[in-house]
């Protein structure tokens, strides 16, 4: 109760500051627009179901390039961790391109594939499978060596060793780089949806700024904000508190 206290008092400040700034009229109302004008847009939105639409496309499209994100970055990363070659040359060229901006990807991807889904979905891809490869090695090089040796020592080998010792005695960093790799390719989807004429959430942020409507514009980010806060807080902050407490990292 003490928490949510905190919480609704917290952002019942901010709610308060808001309409204080847009009744001075610092700037003008098409510009900031008040908290009641935002809440009408976000009615209009989901009266008209334009906000549902846009939802549902966008969830799919990061459903799909975050799932071939999480399959190739799993494989790329155990190849990385498991070879010597490869982590000298490739784990290299890996970490530099981290840095690079997803949306840099989007030029190439409308040239392969054009203004298309598949576009967009390589742009999500090459967001997210980075954090999944680094996350990935990262914790197959963090696994102790003497769970290898007790697995090996029981019979295992193979895929059956990755699948009962490896895998498991990694996945606090394989979490910890599969929630990071979700808001790379939450971030890199709106911005591919910003940049060309297509359903989703990006499209009715552009729409917004071409019609001048600012309403829409925060309505649509504050429904970004809700959708990475509700996976965040629903999916994967659940995973990482249950395995944290079955690794004892975190208290039962």
């Amino acid at each position: 109760m003490k928490r949510l206290a905190k919480h609704a008092g917290f952002y019942a400040v901010l709610i308060a500051i808001w309409v204080l700034l847009a009744e001075l009229k610092v700037w003008p109302p098409y510009i900031f627009p008040t908290p009641k004008g935002v809440f009408q847009a976000l009615w209009a939105g989901f009266a008209d179901h334009s906000f549902w639409i846009a939802i549902a496309v966008s969830m799919r499209r990061m459903l799909i390039g975050y799932a071939l994100s999480v399959v190739l970055g799993m494989i790329l990363g155990l190849g990385v961790a498991s070879n010597k070659f490869l982590e000298e040359t490739v784990g290299g060229l890996l970490v530099s391109l981290q840095s690079l901006p997803s949306i840099c990807w989007l030029p190439l991807a409308v040239l392969w594939f054009g203004l298309s889904e598949k576009a967009i979905i390589f742009v999500v891809v090459m967001g997210s499978l980075l954090s999944v490869t680094i996350a990935m090695e990262t914790g197959r090089k963090q696994m102790p060596k003497i769970y290898g040796m007790a697995g090996r020592n029981l019979g295992a080998r193979g895929f059956p060793l990755f699948w009962n010792v490896s895998l498991p005695a990694s996945l606090p960093y394989i979490v910890s780089g599969l929630k990071q790799g979700w808001a790379f390719a939450w971030r890199s989807l709106i911005s591919g949806e910003m940049i060309f004429v297509s359903l989703g959430l990006g499209q009715l942020l552009m729409m917004g700024r071409d019609l001048n409507d600012m309403s829409q514009v925060i309505a649509v980010m504050i429904l970004i904000i809700g959708i990475g806060y509700i996976v965040d807080g629903l999916v994967f902050k659940n995973v990482e508190r249950r395995i944290q407490q079955r690794w004892g990292l975190a208290p039962v």
